[in-house]
């Protein structure tokens, strides 16, 4: 790989910055309903400042019947009273900017929940209406059109299509929902979806958002016709072999997607006349695709502005996967004049801290349920602590889910009567039953002793605790030496110092005058006025020796007798 080259230190925003991911059910609660809430996130954005955060993006809000956590929205503007109001959202936004947080919120195009004001017009108007054309209404196939239009089907399990009841009783139209039967997909051939959110979006940043996460933002527009598909349906997990496929089909990736996407990109424009790079707002795409060229498509300079680098997450913990897969993507953001934005946790997959603690190399699960092979916890967090350093000390941006500078793990016990998620609802009576998402929802713990761990003032919560979580609290590793909050607190410090995030990478082949092997990962990273910054991540059974006149900025884990042990991260002056 040709070196990637290291961009100006006054680089947009951002191109570098850090954002950390709120789920707003599960941060904080402020009026003890066991609901997190926005006064709850408003409350703890001092504790975000000192952690060294650039950006939160907050997972959805809105009025919402909660049959997908939020993600089945009845109305785009305004805030569900489970979380608040638009009051307190503005509370939030302005208390962020006074401690020089820039906020992104979430926005889910593909589908609306079937309580929105337009899928309820559409249901009264009947077939063949204008409302109707909003939505991917189809006529069923077969005899009285008892089948459905085709065979996709949904990503949650069961059928992507349900037939709805005309005003006069009889069996009528089939409506698509690639996910839930509450989540009807939006017809985005249609000029009154497009003008719709393009009025959303003024909405929010007249409001003083910073920017957008695009929820599924690879789906959106299907194949006009249709046509049947008989692969596996998933949305997540395109690093696998079946998902390549499935992530190709007539639902996913069409090209139709990125012409709306540079009407957005011009809206958000709009609102930074002068192109002044410190005022940039931005889009996130959510997009699990095949290939990271592939993904790179959505971030061309009229497009987004980040994509999520889900194929990093995705990665084994080996280092010929981990080094393959960052170079491939330096070179494809490279070639689009896009920066590369990692991750490893989010709210839809297993916790890095669980999901590394299982068997290298094995299937990604989604979700761990008390009957699955539990994760090695003590190996799970010391790889997650070195993978994250790896993460941090590379060029680009990067994303943060909550709770993961705690160290916490999936609930990998959670009863399955408590569960909520729609995929283990849906599948939970099949053969194909989901675990789900709730194991890596669940509410963040502060302070070990308090009722719910300091999650809220009362001692439910939506979903159980871990009793791991107590000794996880915030207040049981601030100002810990070694603890997992102190390691990111100076990670990102570090970060921010060296100007990691716009800083050149080049792999090294030897340290301290000795050949580097092949179970070690070792580059620099050198921003433009040349200081450089070595990162060395060892992933074999025995400890690097690591140059005698290094200086020792931080490591993920104890080093023994000087040298870098297995699962272990260093950052070397």
């Amino acid at each position: 790989m040709t070196p990637h080259a290291p961009e100006s230190h006054d680089a947009p925003w951002w191109r570098h910055a850090v954002i950390y991911q709120v789920y707003p059910r599960s941060f904080a609660d402020a009026d003890g309903d066991g609901v997190g809430d926005l006064p709850g996130i408003t409350s703890r954005l001092p504790y975000l400042a000192d952690l060294g955060v650039d950006a939160i993006w907050i997972s959805p809000f809105y009025v919402s019947p909660m049959a997908d956590a939020g993600y089945d929205v009845a109305d785009y503007r305004d805030i569900d009273p489970l979380f608040g109001s638009l009051a307190d959202a503005d509370t939030l936004l302005e208390r962020a900017h006074e401690l020089g947080i820039r906020v992104l919120i979430d926005l889910v195009p593909n589908h609306t929940s079937d309580e929105h004001v337009w899928f309820q017009a559409a249901l009264d108007a009947g077939p063949g209406s204008a409302e109707r054309e909003r939505y991917l209404f189809r006529e069923g196939r077969g005899e009285d059109g008892a089948e459905p239009p085709n065979n996709w089907k949904s990503i949650f399990g069961g059928r992507a299509w349900s037939r709805v009841t005309e005003a006069d009783g009889s069996p009528g139209q089939w409506y698509l929902h690639l996910f839930d039967d509450k989540q009807p997909d939006l017809n985005w051939e249609h000029p009154e979806v497009i003008e719709e959110f393009h009025s959303i979006l003024r909405f929010w940043l007249d409001r003083g958002v910073d920017g957008f996460r695009v929820d599924v933002a690879h789906s959106l527009v299907k194949d006009p016709e249709l046509p049947d598909w008989d692969e596996r349906a998933v949305m997540a997990g395109a690093a696998e072999a079946e998902a390549i496929h499935a992530n190709l089909g007539p639902m996913w990736d069409q090209e139709g997607v990125h012409e709306i996407y540079r009407g957005w990109r011009k809206v958000l424009d709009s609102y930074n006349p002068d192109g002044d790079p410190t005022q940039d707002r931005i889009l996130c795409a959510e997009a699990w695709l095949p290939t990271q060229r592939r993904t790179m498509r959505y971030v061309r300079p009229d497009e987004m502005h980040q994509a999520f680098n889900f194929h990093f997450l995705e990665t084994a913990w080996r280092p010929t996967d981990l080094r393959e897969i960052i170079d491939a993507s330096l070179e494809a953001a490279d070639e689009v004049g896009a920066p590369t934005t990692w991750v490893l946790s989010n709210h839809d997959v297993v916790r890095h801290a669980s999901r590394l603690g299982l068997p290298i190399g094995a299937r990604r699960p989604n979700g761990i349920g008390r009957e699955d092979d539990q994760p090695n916890a003590v190996l799970g967090l010391q790889r997650a602590r070195a993978a994250t350093a790896l993460m941090l000390a590379l060029p680009g941006s990067a994303y943060l889910y909550n709770g993961e500078e705690l160290g916490l793990p999936d609930h990998t016990a959670l009863p399955d009567d408590v569960r909520q998620d729609p995929a283990y609802l849906r599948t939970k009576d099949t053969d194909e039953v989901e675990t789900g998402r709730d194991g890596c929802r669940v509410p963040v713990p502060w302070e070990a002793a308090a009722p719910s761990y300091g999650f809220g003032p009362g001692e439910h919560t939506w979903l159980p605790q871990p009793e791991i979580y107590g000794a996880l609290a915030l207040d049981r590793q601030d100002g810990v030496s070694g603890s997992t909050l102190e390691l990111y607190r100076a990670m990102l410090r570090l970060r921010r110092e060296h100007d990691l995030g716009v800083g050149g990478l080049t792999w090294l082949t030897e340290l301290g005058g000795v050949e580097v092997g092949e179970q070690v990962l070792a580059f620099v990273n050198a921003r433009q006025d040349g200081t450089p910054l070595t990162v060395v991540t060892n992933l074999g059974d025995e400890p690097v020796a690591l140059p005698e006149d290094a200086e020792i900025l931080l490591a993920s884990g104890r080093l023994e007798d000087g040298r870098l042990p297995q699962d272990t991260t260093v950052w070397l002056g």
